[in-house]
């Protein structure tokens, strides 16, 4: 039997395109990014907020060792302090492609930043996942992507989940957590686009994997063999991502982008922070291994 949950409203933002919520223990407080605003937000369970301007559309900004993230900004990945100093780290495509930018982003359990691309125009196999190695350079893991969305890593660390939202999937790969690479693709679950776009994701202490639905009003739960056992129903069409804080708490971020006035009428909310009471539980962020 699916197992169903409700939502409270937790930050009553209306991001444009609100993505990449992570639960950073720095700060204990949740932060996400408003991609096509360039802001990046914290707010903590007891209400208290901040905003920072990354400077450039931004697709995640992931919680590092010491304090302060390194954001996927739209050419490539930069660093914010805590006190919301921005300085540019790499430039993957030197300018050159305006016609792409960063998109979701994580860090894998031994610290390394994960983070891939998309055309605006959203041009099927635009895209990339990359890998941010020392030096630093950006290793490219995967190519021919549509719209690189969410990331995640099995509680064992031995598997890797990825969703290509153009393309429906979600995929498992065999991960290799000492070199930071994957093998032996397959394809977890192709969900069909009637029914909305699988998004960013995130992955619980059972193995369990949330999954935005954009387009869908939900997050589906899924087991890692690809069954769906819960749903989280939301108030508004796009949710964007998830991730779990404390005590059993999913946070979800949406997204008012592309949404017609009338529709917007209909889903005021539509932008906002939503969270659940769920039956599951999760670390706090992997904090990148860079210094701020």
């Amino acid at each position: 039997m699916t197992r169903t949950y409700t939502v409270d409203l937790f930050a009553p933002s209306q991001s444009i395109l609100g993505e990449g919520p992570a639960w950073d223990a720095n700060r204990d407080a949740l932060v996400w990014v408003d991609i096509l605003r360039g802001k990046v937000h914290l707010r903590s369970p007891s209400g208290a907020t901040s905003s920072f301007d990354a400077g450039s559309h931004v697709g995640s900004a992931l919680p590092a060792r010491g304090g302060g993230w390194l954001l996927a900004v739209a050419d490539g990945f930069a660093t914010m302090s805590e006190g919301g100093d921005v300085q540019p780290l790499l430039s993957v495509h030197g300018g050159r492609r305006a016609d792409l930018r960063f998109n979701d982003g994580k860090v894998d359990p031994a610290g390394r930043a994960w983070a891939g691309t998309m055309a605006y125009d959203e041009s099927p196999g635009a895209g990339r996942l990359y890998r941010l190695d020392p030096g630093p350079s950006a290793t490219p893991v995967l190519g021919n992507i549509g719209v690189s969305n969410g990331l995640g890593w099995s509680p064992d660390r031995r598997t890797f989940y990825y969703v290509d939202s153009l393309a429906g999937t979600l995929r498992a790969f065999d991960y290799d957590e000492h070199e930071g690479t994957v093998r032996k693709e397959r394809v977890l679950l192709a969900f069909p686009s009637d029914e909305g776009y699988l998004d960013g994701l995130c992955v619980d202490d059972d193995g369990g994997i949330w999954v935005a639905i954009w387009d869908g009003r939900r997050v589906n739960r899924y087991t890692a063999k690809g069954a769906l056992d819960s749903v989280v129903a939301v108030p508004v069409d796009r949710p964007t991502s998830c991730c779990l804080g404390p005590d059993g708490v999913l946070y979800i971020t949406s997204a008012r982008h592309g949404l017609s006035r009338e529709q917007l009428d209909r889903q005021p909310m539509a932008g906002a922070v939503f969270a659940a009471e769920v039956a599951a539980t999760a670390p706090p962020a992997t904090l990148w291994f860079g210094d701020v």
